[in-house]
This record gives structure tokens, C-alpha cells and sequence, in this order.
């Protein structure tokens, strides 16, 4: 197999993580083992791994022209970060974030483990700062869910205090369209579940980087805390990414149309979409990212009852959580516990590869 360099993503894709002896199947196969015959490197999966699992890790780290580790869900990615701090530690984290992260962070202060800070994402010259003191930069770009675009660039190339560790979650713009250690980040981290799955069928994460002992201390941490991938979960996991080239570059185009148009609603109040020259770090997005993305949020005139009625009126769009399916899928995220600080009649639409006028048509009916 070449390396990354020598393909662009979208054939990556297709031929990372592939069996290549003669003889052997054209997949990966599931290999359901908990342990070995010894003799061999691999003894034990929770120790060493599987093939399943490894096929997952060459092909989202090879994206990234880094080293992955595949974890049981996104969150236990993001633990596995957190779990390499010092006692006393400062966190940084987004006022805009991700409620599981927030909510992890949060119980870490609690019990004296680290402190934690807050900063606005659109803040550049803050997290420069934050940079020479911090031990975990914590961003998120997008942002969810208000879309918030960092300026990686810049942060990227701050100098940081020795040890620290630069985080980004790269769940919204996935490889494709954003790879956060080529802007100096520590460590990427993708919750497998939404756009590397696609499908709505698996739990799943995935940390990427370039800094083998950090590298190791992950797989270390997943070992110890037991936060193994399933073995159906990482083979469905391959086999969705490998059409994420076209999934993301359908939905992207879905979801520009469909932000034009909500734009022009008159029941819409504001559209929040990196796409958008309205957006506030519309110029930023245009900087480091490849693609816009596939979510919008957007506000309604009328407040969270409207927004609920929308939610209950929509046919082909699903009223459900999470996102980066191949289906379209729309919630109120001011009615998630913690939450209730977003603005009420935020609606959060995860745009998947229907044809979008059938959208459209969906979304302007519950609008109406």
C-alpha cells in the first residue's frame, strides 16, 4: 500500500486498511476473538488489538498522515485525552462545545483533577494566549452547535507551554475537509458514530496523531479503561468510510442550497451555516476548510414552540439526535439537558444525500 501522500483522500478511502497477500479476502474480515494463539505479537484484543480494529486505524489515520487509535465510542476517545493530564492541570475549553466533553471536564474539576477555563472560539488571540499556559487546548471546529469556525492556522503555530496537548474535535468537518495536525494540533479526534460510520448503526471514536508516545499512552488508556472497539462496530465503521467522499460531497451540496433558501424564509430569524458570507467567521472557514460541511443551524421566529412544531411536521427529515447519516435528521437543541443556553427556537439540521428539493419541499411545508 502506498502511503497517504502518494493518493488523495478519496482513493485512501477506498484502499487503506485492505488485506494484500494473494489469496487473502478482498475485506477485512470480522474477526471476533478476544485472545490468540501465543506465539505471535498479539496475545490478547483488549492488549493488542484485532485486525478489524487495525484496518479502522490505518485507514482514518492514514487520512491524517498520523497514527490512530479506535475506541468504543467517541467520548471514550475523548477520555482517553483527558486521562493524560497531571493532577492540577488546566483545561481550556469552548464556550461553544460539545455537552459530553463539557460535561466530562466539568466532573474532573469537581473532584479537583484539573481547572477549567472557557474561552469564545472566534477569540484567536485568547487561545494564543492560552497556548503558553494551558495543559489541554481544547477545540472544536465546527462548532456544535453554533458552527463556530476556529482560525487553526494561527493557534496551531502558537508556541505552548511544554507537554501541553492541542485537541481538536474534527467531527464536523471529518479528514476530508479539515486535518487539524497538519495545523500543528496534538491530536484529532473523530467520533467514528456520525459522518466515518454514515450510516446510524455503530458507536464509535477514533484519536489521530503524529506523537508516538503520545500515541502509545492512548493505547495504553484504552487498554486500561476497557474502551475497545466492537468488532461489528469497527468493520461497519470501515465499510462506511469508504464512501465518505461522496456522502460528505452530496450532503455539502445539499446543504448550501437548503442555508441559500432558509436565508430567504421569512419564518427563519437567523441561518447559521460556515458557507454562508453571513456567517461570523464565514472569511475563517474559507481559510482552513476544504468544505463547508453538511449542518446547519438556524433559528425561527416564534420561539421553542415553533421550533418544536417544525420538528413534528417534517416527513422525509427525521426528528432524532446525532448526525452525519446518509438521512437527514433535525432536533431543538435547546431542549437537550444542558443545553438551555442556546437560543430556544435553534433547530440543528444534519443534511444527509436525499435529493434536495424532496428536502426543501419537507422543510418549507413545516415552515409552513
Amino acid at each position: 500500500m502506498d502511503k497517504p501522500s502518494r493518493l488523495r483522500p478519496a482513493s485512501w478511502l477506498v484502499a487503506a486498511g485492505r488485506p494484500t497477500a494473494p489469496g487473502e479476502p478482498l475485506n477485512t474480515p470480522l474477526v471476533p476473538a478476544s485472545n490468540f494463539i501465543l506465539g505471535q505479537e498479539r496475545a490478547y484484543a483488549r492488549d493488542g488489538g484485532t485486525p478489524t480494529w487495525e484496518a479502522l486505524e490505518a485507514l482514518v489515520g492514514g487520512l491524517e498522515d498520523g497514527k490512530a487509535v479506535a475506541f468504543a465510542s467517541g467520548m471514550a476517545a475523548v477520555a482517553a485525552v483527558f486521562d493524560q493530564l497531571p493532577v492540577g492541570a488546566l483545561v481550556v475549553l469552548p464556550d461553544d462545545c460539545y455537552q459530553g466533553v463539557v460535561g466530562l471536564a466539568l466532573a474532573g474539576a469537581e473532584k479537583k483533577r484539573w481547572s477549567v477555563r472557557r474561552l469564545a472560539l472566534e477569540d484567536t488571540e485568547g487561545w494564543v494566549r492560552a497556548c503558553g499556559e494551558a495543559d489541554l487546548i481544547w477545540l472544536e471546529s465546527p462548532s456544535n452547535p453554533l458552527l463556530t469556525v476556529v482560525d487553526l492556522a494561527a493557534i496551531g503555530q502558537a508556541p505552548r507551554k511544554p507537554g501541553a496537548i492541542l485537541a481538536v474535535d474534527n467531527t464536523f468537518a471529518t479528514p476530508l475537509n479539515q486535518q487539524p495536525l497538519a495545523f500543528g494540533a496534538t491530536v484529532s479526534i473523530q467520533s467514528a458514530t456520525k459522518f466515518i460510520g454514515g450510516h446510524s448503526d455503530l458507536l464509535g471514536g477514533v484519536a489521530t496523531t503524529r506523537d508516538e508516545a503520545l500515541w502509545q499512552a492512548l493505547r495504553k488508556s484504552r487498554e486500561l479503561s476497557g474502551a475497545t472497539p466492537g468488532t461489528l462496530e469497527a468493520f461497519l465503521a470501515v465499510r462506511g468510510a469508504r464512501t465518505l467522499a461522496l456522502r460528505l460531497q452530496k450532503a455539502q451540496e445539499n446543504a448550501q442550497t437548503l442555508a441559500l433558501r432558509l436565508e430567504q424564509h421569512p419564518r427563519v430569524a437567523r441561518v447559521r451555516y460556515p458557507g454562508l458570507p453571513s456567517h461570523p467567521t464565514h472569511a475563517t472557514a474559507r481559510r482552513v476548510l476544504k468544505g463547508f460541511g453538511s449542518i446547519i443551524s438556524f433559528e425561527l421566529h416564534g420561539g421553542a414552540a415553533e421550533a418544536d412544531a417544525v420538528c413534528r411536521r417534517v416527513r422525509l427529515i427525521r426528528h432524532a439526535t446525532s448526525l452525519g447519516g446518509v438521512e437527514s435528521t433535525m432536533e431543538r437543541r435547546a431542549a437537550i439537558p444542558g443545553q438551555e443556553h442556546l437560543p430556544p427556537s435553534l433547530l440543528r439540521l444534519s443534511v444527509g444525500i436525499e435529493d434536495v428539493e424532496d428536502l426543501w419541499a419537507d422543510l418549507e411545508a413545516a415552515l409552513q
